[in-house]
């Protein structure tokens, strides 16, 4: 198995750019083929989904409804196993705590001069469209990590695509966790052509205002090409993680907690970086131990990550390992230093910080509350994790007095007349101000 070890000081500009760039050099290389799919699915409206689904997931819902039937539901309550439905419960639960303290309170409002009175009035999004990824596995968990805040904020229309199992039927413990986090409407639909049904809506899909969750480089592709139809959300594409770890660290459990997103695809992105280089050479040898027993496709998903976007990077020290990880800025950064704690303060850019040996990315993406659905490709330099805030939008409130106006009209009438706005000023002049 390769893996790839670098030198960061030995890396030349282009060698880090490709670093930096991870598969955003995947979805730039699928925009036209997306395109397309999204003419399709424009023209054809369902006729489109329906082909799609069996040309991309080789599933034939010709005499299926796109809508998941209430009777789904109650028989997917059915197959589950007692132990998934509780853990399903449990990080359900753990993630309302969480996202509960997010909850805005009502309208802010103060007087910010005599007179003149302003604040923010919080509103929902009217309808929201949550992207729950199914080809590489079953995604429960990024389920309720949706939708969970969205029902927070009081999302009026939520509404789930998920593609569908080789039957038709859609996964039943994303069924299972929709049902208990207040999920309006379900449909068995995925890729890009599911994301042009939510921007431009079908004969099925009615289309919402905003879109979540992770994806493909297909479906990536699909949020950035429909921008100006449908707010895409955070950018969500294939997953990336850092392990930021020195000497002290554990090699064994560095290795467990590198290799937990590299399992997600051949496309994702897992970094070991440390300025110790017997700890990239262990962590490397254990790697490579524990990925020959993995089953397909997890086996080839962490070779090609390891070969690919991933490896190893050996620095000077713990600060240029840390600018390293500013300049990445990763969806997923765990530090396994000496003191995690006194790490911290170097870190400028990651979606989510997990610190110590004892925190592995696992518990974070299942069940810890905090919110695993990350910005990806760079965007945890100005994106946070999804959380309320997402699902909301604030108005600003004014109200002035008589006297209030009063006491500004001076200032407004000598911006307006320098500006060159006649109206503005004629507003309070005409009032005899």
């Amino acid at each position: 198995m390769k893996i790839n070890i670098r030198n960061w000081k030995e890396l030349n500009e282009e060698a880090k750019s490709v670093i930096f760039s991870r598969s955003e050099l995947n979805i730039s290389g699928v925009s036209d083929s997306v395109a397309k799919i999204i003419a399709e699915v424009g023209a054809k409206g369902d006729a489109a989904l329906r082909e799609f689904t069996l040309q991309f997931d080789k599933t034939d819902i010709s005499n299926l409804p796109l809508l998941v039937s209430e009777e789904e539901y109650a028989a997917a309550e059915k197959i589950i196993s007692p132990e998934v439905k509780a853990a399903v419960e449990y990080s359900i639960e753990n993630v309302q705590k969480f996202h509960m303290e997010q909850k805005p309170q009502d309208m802010s409002f103060s007087e910010i001069r005599p007179g003149i009175f302003a604040g923010e009035k919080p509103m929902p999004i009217e309808s929201v469209g949550l992207y729950v990824p199914r080809g590489r596995g079953s995604f429960p968990s990024m389920l309720y990590m949706l939708a969970v805040p969205a029902a927070i904020a009081g999302v009026e229309r939520i509404v789930v695509v998920t593609p569908p199992n080789p039957d038709g039927t859609v996964e039943p413990a994303c069924l299972y966790a929709a049902k208990l986090c207040g999920v309006h409407e379900v449909y068995r639909i995925g890729g890009a052509q599911a994301i042009a049904a939510l921007a431009v809506g079908t004969e099925s899909i009615k289309p919402v205002k905003k879109l979540s969750g992770p994806g493909s480089m297909y479906v990536t592709a699909a949020k950035r090409l429909l921008s100006s139809k449908v707010d895409p959300g955070l950018p969500a594409g294939p997953s990336e993680s850092i392990v930021l770890a020195d000497g002290s660290a554990d090699p064994v459990k560095v290795a467990l907690d590198l290799m937990i997103e590299a399992e997600h695809g051949s496309d994702s992105s897992a970094l070991l970086i440390t300025p110790s280089a017997e700890l990239a050479e262990k962590a490397a040898e254990i790697i490579a131990k524990k990925t020959a027993v993995l089953p397909e496709p997890r086996k080839t998903f962490v070779e090609d990550v390891m070969s690919g976007y991933g490896g190893i990077i050996i620095t000077r020290d713990i600060k240029e390992a840390a600018d390293i990880v500013n300049q990445f800025a990763p969806e997923h950064l765990q530090i396994q230093s000496e003191e995690p704690f006194d790490t911290l303060p170097l870190i400028k850019n990651a979606g989510e910080i997990l610190l110590g040996e004892n925190t592995p990315f696992s518990i974070a993406n299942y069940s810890t509350g905090a919110n695993a659905v990350l910005p990806t490709g760079g965007g945890a330099a100005t994106y946070s994790a999804v959380s309320v805030r997402d699902f909301i939008k604030y108005s600003s409130v004014v109200y002035a007095t008589q006297n209030g106006m009063k006491g500004a009209a001076a200032h407004v009438k000598a911006l307006a007349d320098y500006e060159g706005f006649i109206t503005h000023g004629n507003a309070l002049k005409q009032r005899g101000l």
